[in-house]
């Protein structure tokens, strides 16, 4: 386990720990955690300043650093990866595409400047697809990722080339196994990440805590049989595979998952 791992699993610790707690006391632990970190923010805002205008590399050297990032990423200082900015774009595009049995996915990124996705369902035929592609998607990656100039859409099962950006990922401790209660689930933030997690039998899945329609926090919906019902708008989840029972193909995402003794490790990506 890294240091950074390490870090993290005491964080969730005493988080676990105050979650135990009565409401009057948690309030009092999260002003707390409130006023540290505000005090920190500004003094690594103050940080930055300096070093943007003294020495630029020693910076860039800096935030190298896996703790430094993970820090300055929690209070927003520095921008996530570029794949994580990817994903939230076409995010932010899926539903509208699913409206009209569509969809898009991630194929490639070609560093430095250049993405490469694949319309699938109606999107992929459609006549309007080039329009699709250049007015909705390549505009909304743009506006999370400046420094993509181009986004081309590649046709049949395109795998990603050696040269693509890598995804790097590691284990973090998400809860302990009495802490998942059969056939409910378990809302846990992880690594930044919030996620839920399902247990039937020795069977444990994790998938995000956001329904794939548009977004709404699962954790609120209602689970029978294995099956999850989001809130907000009745989207359908089979909490043993991720599948959307609602809609084809807008599965959740999900989490690897593994146990160590009473230990449940979650892998996220850096």
């Amino acid at each position: 386990m890294t240091q950074l791992e390490e870090l993290i699993t005491d964080i969730n610790r005493f988080e676990a720990i105050i979650s135990e707690w009565d409401e009057s006391q948690r309030c009092v632990a999260v002003g707390l955690q409130r006023a540290i970190e505000s005090l920190h923010k500004a003094a690594l805002t103050n940080l930055i300043k300096s070093l943007k205008q003294e020495n630029v590399s020693a910076l860039h050297q800096a935030v190298n650093d896996e703790i430094v990032y993970a820090v300055l990423l929690y209070h927003n200082l520095v921008k996530p990866p570029l794949s994580e900015r990817i994903q939230t774009a076409l995010a932010e595009v899926r539903p509208s595409l699913q409206n009209h049995q569509g969809d898009v996915e991630l194929v490639a990124i070609k560093l430095p400047d250049i993405v490469e996705v694949k319309l699938i369902g109606s999107c992929s035929n459609c006549a309007t697809s080039t329009l699709t592609l250049t007015q909705g998607i390549e505009q909304t990656i743009k506006k999370h990722c400046p420094e993509i100039t181009r986004v081309v859409a590649v046709k049949g099962n395109s795998h990603p080339p050696a040269n693509s950006l890598p995804t790097d990922s590691y284990w973090v401790k998400a809860t302990t196994l009495d802490n998942i209660i059969e056939n409910r689930i378990l809302a846990v933030r992880v690594a930044n990440n919030d996620v839920i997690m399902y247990r039937q039998g020795d069977n444990i899945s994790c998938y995000r805590n956001s329904c794939s329609h548009l977004g709404f926090p699962l954790d609120k919906g209602t689970v029978e049989t294995g099956i999850i019902t989001c809130s907000a708008h009745n989207f359908q989840y089979n909490l043993n595979t991720g599948e959307c029972l609602t809609v084809p193909d807008i599965s959740l995402q999900s989490y690897p998952v593994k146990v160590k003794g009473d230990n449940v490790y979650v892998q996220v990506q850096k």
